[in-house]
């Protein structure tokens, strides 16, 4: 991994609207060879590179899925970090990544429910200047109220 923020915790006390974290992290072969034996999602597009490349990808990408876990990483290490509850989440693939892409996934607060201890976060992944994924996240973000 490469240019990325500190990891732990911020309580729901301490986050603030446009607060942002990222992380960013080359997509290995070994990764996509990881990623399809524990989801079992050994689509040939991922794995089989004289497939893919029959694609309309011309060649083999990784699993979207993988890019969205680069997401949930941001979440749960960083904003809001360790505590926090996934409550849901909406991804829109835009780009494909390719094995040896260097993956920048970030998210941004653009709405706190303090009452409820809800975080809404825009979710973004990027390889260079194009956006390979975007979408909503919800999160229950943990509070000093609770330790």
């Amino acid at each position: 991994m490469l240019d990325n923020m500190p990891r732990g915790t911020i309580c729901i006390e301490d986050i603030e609207i446009g607060m942002s974290r990222h992380l960013s992290k080359v997509v290995t072969d070994r990764d996509i060879q990881l990623f399809a034996e524990v989801s079992t999602d050994r689509n040939p597009v991922h794995l089989d590179e004289q497939y893919a490349r029959d694609t309309i990808f011309a060649g083999r990408i990784a699993h979207g899925m993988l890019t969205a876990g680069l997401i949930s990483a941001v979440i749960g290490e960083q904003l809001p970090g360790h505590g926090t509850v996934y409550l849901g989440q909406s991804l829109r693939f835009m780009a494909p990544v390719r094995p040896g892409d260097m993956v920048r996934a970030e998210v941004t607060v653009t709405a706190i429910d303090h009452a409820k201890r809800r975080v809404t976060l825009e979710t973004l992944a990027s390889v260079g200047k194009t956006v390979v994924l975007k979408g909503e996240a919800l999160v229950l973000a943990p509070s000093r109220k609770f330790d």
